[in-house]
């Protein structure tokens, strides 16, 4: 999974398709594949093109070199030192990690080394995870003074509060296995194991209807930000919007009748 050290001249972020399953591999190893201004909008750009193309049914975020990515570039932040900058960098992330929960591929995490500060937001804001042993997590801004504000958006919407609150607080790391008890990442494994692991769980959506998939993400982080009454509303109106789709008539067809159902994705 690991391509050779990356150099400036290469692309920030490299894409390999491979049956109905698109890789995004952030591509700046001796940097730790930090997100700075250009890996942004690298990654905004290829998320853009995968979301509205039917043949892309999952993606997979991945990071090169010896970390899966930690954080934001201080480099970067300190040689621009402005409120303006400031502002448009955070704006393009937030937009960034917002594409992830409404395109309507699912996005699996693939976490090896660390993943710090906005690394961490990163695989809160993908809709699954998985994760070497030796994966190790933190909000760590705090340690040079800074509170990982937008970090805390993703981590707090995976994590109960304190436990959210103890990464943003303390900036220490927890491991993989804490991360899997606290709800960041789905699934922990040996690391010789990930990539047969992420394939097990991208096949089995990948063997679903892809409407049903595009609609229920949707419909998911939508009914989050509801009250309770509002929420069955939405629910039952996608339930039976659904219902009414080709797949759903094919999907009960086949399960009555006990074959594999035929997917049209519509």
């Amino acid at each position: 999974m690991h391509p050779p050290t990356s150099t400036q001249e290469d692309p920030y972020v490299i894409r390999t398709d491979h049956q109905g399953i698109a890789t995004l591999m952030l591509n700046r190893a001796q940097q730790f594949n930090a997100l700075s201004q250009a890996m942004i909008a690298a990654l905004q750009a290829e998320l853009d093109a995968i979301a509205p193309d039917p043949a892309v049914r999952v993606v997979i975020i991945a990071g090169a070199g010896k970390a899966f990515c930690a954080g934001h570039d201080l480099r970067e932040i300190r040689a621009n030192h402005h409120h303006a900058f400031m502002q448009d960098l955070f704006r393009r992330c937030g937009k960034m990690m917002t594409t992830l929960t409404q395109m309507p591929q699912p996005v699996i995490a693939r976490v090896h080394g660390i993943a710090t500060a906005a690394g961490c937001q990163l695989v809160s804001m993908c809709d699954l995870a998985v994760a070497a042993d030796s994966a190790r997590f933190a909000t760590s801004g705090i340690n040079v003074g800074l509170f990982c504000a937008t970090p805390a958006v993703g981590l707090s919407r995976n994590l109960g509060r304190k436990q959210a609150l103890e990464m943003l607080l303390t900036g220490d790391f927890i491991d993989a296995r804490t991360a899997l008890q606290q709800g960041l990442v789905n699934r922990v494994v040996a690391a010789d194991a990930i990539d047969a692991e992420i394939d097990r769980f991208a096949r089995s959506i990948v063997a679903k209807s892809s409407v049903a998939i595009g609609m229920g993400k949707q419909m998911f982080y939508k009914q989050l930000e509801m009250g309770l009454d509002a929420a069955y509303q939405y629910a039952s109106e996608v339930m039976a919007c659904n219902m009414m789709t080709d797949d759903a008539g094919e999907g009960i067809d086949a399960f009555i009748g006990k074959r594999r159902a035929e997917w049209k994705g519509r």
